[in-house]
């Protein structure tokens, strides 16, 4: 029996813009990307008028002979439309775009410097085939494609009612969870078709893989949507999805559901930086629980051309292609010469969202708008490691007084966006309100002088 997983299809519209200049000094010391969490799924969307190119990466764990994927599309994708992408150019962007812990070092308060802000740069048997169409047809059920791509064998199936594609769908192996007719007949009225993929496990070892490779899709659609309900039915407990979108215009937002920046900015104890996993999965969860996991969060949003700094490298124009990108031509327009830092093109805004799901606090798919904002933001939290030396000046000795009401509120910082114990984060960042310990400064003891 196959087990499905059902991931999601999407779509967005863009057009084009200028870019916005932000800048910033730091050093990146670590990143929350998709692999924090379990149960997740990448999604990239790139988007211009009505195409799109779909690129779905799966963490789907176990035999893969029990692995099948069913998707909702606009539209029946020929062969040509289809192709298997490469996971690293997901884990790529997930890099790139990542949350981020940033850390600066405070200097010396008796010679500061005053650095300039960086610059924004430019084989099934006949017989037997036969037999199955026989049955589909039967159900009402209309096989539209039939191929094989990479390793995967692929049917575009359209149908007249929800249970003759359920009986369909059963009567070949495919294990659905309770609940999906209604949900397949709500997309039925749409006019959707599915997209249904499993292993070829024969091909799989005659290619050399022995993981799933992201699939790709390409299609023209006016829907703005993302089908997620499916994936809710045979879930075990609520999911999380990324959902990294390349457009020529701005952000995207969706508008049947909150979205919501991120918490970004603050000052944090020094000793986040070997915790930072868990403070951003703590993070992550106190945010979604305030919205009451009803909202869609904002993680990055930036011009591909440049970062600041970089996390990890913009995606080449190369990476960016195979993704999709269609705009960028072999001639390189829609590359502004001269407007890069790493190869990276400026007619590409990313933005990356972050939805926790489930199906009682996400009964609809998501619906999308592409903005015209292309101001930057991202993610982002700070550690300040404090001046060590000698005080030798009246700015010295200022600064040192100031670092009391600098580390209780960096304590308070860490306890509003985890909902950890201000007591616990106290104890180990070494301070103790209202007194010194064990005769040592309390900055001494903070900072281990």
């Amino acid at each position: 029996m196959k087990h499905v997983t059902a991931l999601v299809a999407a779509l967005l519209v863009v057009a084009l813009a200028a870019p916005t200049v932000l800048a910033f000094c730091g050093f990146y010391v670590a990143r929350a990307d998709a692999k924090l969490f379990n149960q997740a799924s990448q999604v990239v969307l790139v988007r211009h008028d009505d195409k799109t190119v779909l690129t779905m990466a799966n963490d789907f764990k176990g035999d893969l002979k029990e692995f099948a994927i069913v998707v909702p599309v606009p539209t029946v994708l020929e062969k040509g439309q289809v192709r298997v992408s490469d996971r690293a150019l997901v884990e790529h962007l997930d890099a790139y775009s990542a949350p981020r812990l940033v850390e600066y070092f405070d200097d010396d308060p008796c010679s500061p410097r005053y650095p300039a802000a960086l610059q924004a740069p430019m084989g099934m048997a006949t017989a037997r085939r036969d037999m199955a169409v026989d049955r589909a047809n039967s159900l009402g059920v209309t096989i539209e494609a039939r191929y094989t791509v990479g390793e995967y064998d692929i049917l575009i199936l359209s149908a007249r009612e929800s249970g003759g594609l359920e009986t369909w769908l059963r009567d070949n192996g495919y294990r659905l969870p309770a609940g999906a007719s209604p949900i397949l007949g709500s997309y039925l009225k749409q006019g959707m078709k599915f997209f249904v993929a499993r292993v070829n496990l024969k091909e799989q070892s005659r290619l050399g893989f022995t993981y799933l490779r992201p699939l790709q899709m390409a299609f023209e659609s006016p829907k703005f949507m993302l089908p997620i309900r499916l994936g809710t039915l045979n879930a075990d407990g609520a999911q999380e999805l990324f959902v990294y979108a390349l457009t020529r215009k701005g952000r995207v937002e969706t508008t049947n559901y909150r979205t919501v920046r991120l918490p970004t900015g603050m000052e944090l104890p020094v000793y986040v930086k070997e915790e930072f996993p868990q403070f951003y999965r703590a993070m992550f969860s106190q945010q979604v629980e305030r919205e009451d996991m009803r909202a869609v969060f904002l993680e990055y949003a930036w011009d591909m051309a440049w970062c600041d700094p970089c996390a990890a490298q913009p995606l080449s124009v190369e990476e960016l292609r195979k993704l999709g990108v269609f705009w960028l031509d072999e001639g390189g327009a829609g590359v502004r010469m001269g407007r890069r830092t790493a190869g990276g093109p400026v007619d590409v805004f990313m933005t990356r969202l972050h939805v926790r799901y489930d199906a009682s606090h996400f009964p609809e798919d998501l619906v999308f708008q592409e903005t015209a904002d292309r101001a930057n933001f991202q993610g982002r939290y700070v550690l300040r490691h404090p001046w060590k030396g000698e005080a030798r000046c009246a700015a010295a000795q200022r600064y040192r007084e100031a670092l009391r009401a600098r580390a209780e509120q960096e304590a308070g910082a860490l306890a509003s966006l985890t909902g950890w114990p201000i007591e616990e984060i106290r104890r180990k960042a070494g301070v103790i309100p209202g007194g010194e310990n064990n005769g040592r400064r309390w900055w001494e003891r903070l900072y281990g002088e």
